[in-house]
């Protein structure tokens, strides 16, 4: 079996990476680091902010499919006051949040990459149940991303192509410790490890969506009840905490 994770050198990327490779998958692992060619897995650094460097990836991986599992999990984040951060800054964020999964999922489809049975899994971000202010392009990105794989779900579903969305909270990765407000206890984060491994399971299992963890199901529950009073909260306890703008 194959599989293709984009975002591969940290986070949940890489422990998806170790899981596959744990079931003597074959990885394709792409990332603008070096993720390591050992065994099973292939190494493929690409920028994918950067369409010339996507179109050069696409060519590349036409090579290394069809993929039983496809995961978009690639991402970057800028968070701070909305109008002290540079257009570019949100500029790549847009691109390798949104447009790039799009972009590469069209261009699998069609060089036969993504095939009967391959799971592909978008992730996208507990933003999507409560507002992030604080980081508002970054919570339109997954959520676009999020109305993107719900379309595609039943667009796919007669050729049994399968199709999930994952929404994580805050995991215990150097990127979420950058983006996040002083004081923040990192300790209360789940470790990337656990959601690969709830991850993988949901995408055997076929499920539409996945909220990992009972905190991220609590917060998707609140949200949809109380949805003017869980961003507020959001606001309190990260947007109004921030000292400076990170992207």
């Amino acid at each position: 079996m194959k599989a293709l994770v984009t975002g591969a050198a940290s986070g949940i990327g890489k422990a998806l990476v170790e899981r596959f490779l744990e079931l003597d998958m074959q990885v394709a692992g792409v990332d603008r680091e070096a993720v390591g060619n050992k065994g099973n897995l292939v190494s493929i650094r690409a920028d994918l902010a950067s369409r010339q460097d996507v179109d050069r990836l696409i060519v590349e991986l036409k090579n290394h499919g069809p993929f039983d599992y496809v995961v978009h999990n690639a991402g970057i984040s800028a968070t701070g006051k909305f109008e002290h951060i540079p257009d570019e800054a949100y500029r790549r964020l847009l691109t390798v949040n949104t447009e790039t999964p799009l972009v590469m999922t069209s261009a699998l489809l069609a060089a036969g990459c993504i095939v009967m049975d391959t799971r592909i899994i978008f992730i996208s971000s507990l933003s999507h149940s409560t507002g992030y202010p604080g980081a508002a392009v970054y919570g339109a990105s997954k959520d676009a991303l999020a109305v993107y794989a719900k379309s595609l779900r039943k667009s796919l579903f007669k050729d049994r192509i399968h199709v999930m969305t994952v929404f994580p909270g805050p995991v215990r990765t150097d990127h979420a410790e950058r983006h996040a407000p002083p004081g923040a206890k990192a300790e209360r984060r789940m470790e990337p490890g656990e959601i690969a491994d709830r991850i993988i399971t949901a995408a055997r299992q076929r499920k539409k969506v996945l909220y990992p963890g009972k905190a991220a199901n609590f917060v998707r529950i609140i949200g949809a009840v109380m949805p003017e009073t869980t961003t507020r909260f959001m606001r309190l306890a990260i947007f109004e905490k921030l000292q400076r703008s990170v992207y």
